[in-house]
């Protein structure tokens, strides 16, 4: 297994930063705004709660567990039990968690790309093998049915599906997430849908959850979900999967054995956040599509950098490809990681490059930092390719 890339770019920043340098960090997918005053006042009142010094239940507290049914059912429309609900400890931990039940040894998992960077390292830790379906921003980052259809083998065993994206932003429409899912459904598939960034779309784009579109997948699909985006809790480290009771019950088992029950401090700030109203996050969305829309309208103002508008998430993933050739402060481009390098040594600028993203040729950067680091930051990104 390697590193994850955006952790490594965003500690070397932070590092730079640390010693004086005045770096603008565009690589951890992290907002930039304090977690809500009351989930916080809920913490610290559950710091001083006797039986929260103590174990509690391996798959969450059952009043956890319970808002978190609920707050499913509010926002997506997903109608499920508690006890379809095992909290994790953050959303990275629910995916190991659901790839470690269902992947077997040699078996195949299609993932479209740009993917996140942990999915094929998670996959590959299970046994599995990742069969990547590679989109561009001409397709606006969208897998098609043509090719599902083409990656489809007889050691097909599950599908990971993700809207809004990281690292794209992408967003399927219903539609299309409703072909997807009968397509997963007419042929067995198990599907693990990660919907961490429901809340977080913009303009005419819209979320579905698939098994929502789709209820006869409902007994083979893995939903993914945590507090850490939404509800600016990154640190936090609360997560949750809904799944089918077989699945739940492998996870509950295998979660006994590898943490126990998740931080109960944090637990209780999880449950202060899902039953809450959704304030907080309207006014945070509001900054993301301000800053999404200035990113990407800088980005496209540069010569070389062509910027897909994203729909969801707080990322943009412009192509640099159009800088191939080019000598840029003494060094010739030649890839996004020579572009990524380059940049961050001659105008301290961190940007993630494609490769780990399964997508050579293009770089993320997170908008989930203040307006003005974003336009400075990507200010000095053009200077420097316009000197």
């Amino acid at each position: 297994m390697n590193e994850s890339p955006t952790l490594a770019i965003d500690a070397k920043a932070k590092a730079l930063k640390a010693a004086g340098e005045n770096i603008i960090g565009f690589g951890a997918g992290e907002p930039d705004f304090p977690t809500p005053e009351h989930i916080v006042a809920a913490a610290a009142d559950a710091v001083r709660h006797e039986p929260y010094h103590r174990y509690t239940p391996g798959a969450g507290l059952p009043a956890l567990r319970a808002a978190i049914a609920e707050k499913t059912r509010r926002d997506s429309g997903f109608e499920v039990e508690p006890s379809q609900v095992v909290v994790t400890n953050g959303g990275k931990h629910a995916l190991f968690n659901a790839f470690l039940t269902i992947v077997d040894e040699g078996d195949d998992v299609l993932l479209p790309a740009p993917y996140w960077v942990s999915y094929p390292e998670m996959i590959t830790l299970a046994g599995g093998r990742t069969v990547p379906i590679p989109t561009t921003q001409d397709t606006g980052f969208r897998v098609s049915i043509e090719q599902l259809d083409a990656a489809l083998t007889e050691r097909t065993k599950a599908l990971v599906f993700v809207s809004p994206s990281n690292p794209t932003g992408a967003v399927y429409p219903p539609g299309e997430v409703e072909a997807i899912g009968r397509w997963a459904a007419d042929h067995d598939l198990w599907v693990i849908t990660d919907e961490i960034y429901e809340h977080l779309v913009y303009g005419d784009a819209r979320f579905t959850s698939l098994p929502v579109a789709v209820p006869e997948i409902t007994d083979r699909c893995i939903v993914v979900n945590g507090v850490a985006k939404t509800y600016a809790m990154t640190g936090w480290r609360v997560g949750w999967l809904i799944a089918p009771p077989d699945v739940v019950t492998s996870v509950i088992s295998l979660q006994s054995h590898a943490t126990s029950n998740v931080a109960n401090v944090s637990q209780a700030a999880a449950l202060a956040a899902v039953s809450g109203d959704l304030t907080a996050v309207a006014k945070m969305r509001e900054a993301f599509d301000r800053r999404r829309q200035t990113m990407t309208k800088m980005l496209n103002e540069i010569d070389g950098i062509t910027c897909y508008e994203p729909e969801g998430a707080f990322y943009c993933f412009p192509s640099v490809e159009g800088l191939y050739g080019r000598d840029v402060g003494g060094r010739t481009i030649e890839s996004a990681t020579d572009f990524a390098e380059t940049i961050l040594a001659e105008v301290k600028v961190a940007v993630v490059p494609g490769e780990g993203f399964g997508a050579p040729g293009y770089v993320r950067l997170s908008y989930a930092l203040s307006d003005d680091d974003l336009v400075e930051g990507v200010g000095r990104i053009a200077d420097l390719l316009n000197r």
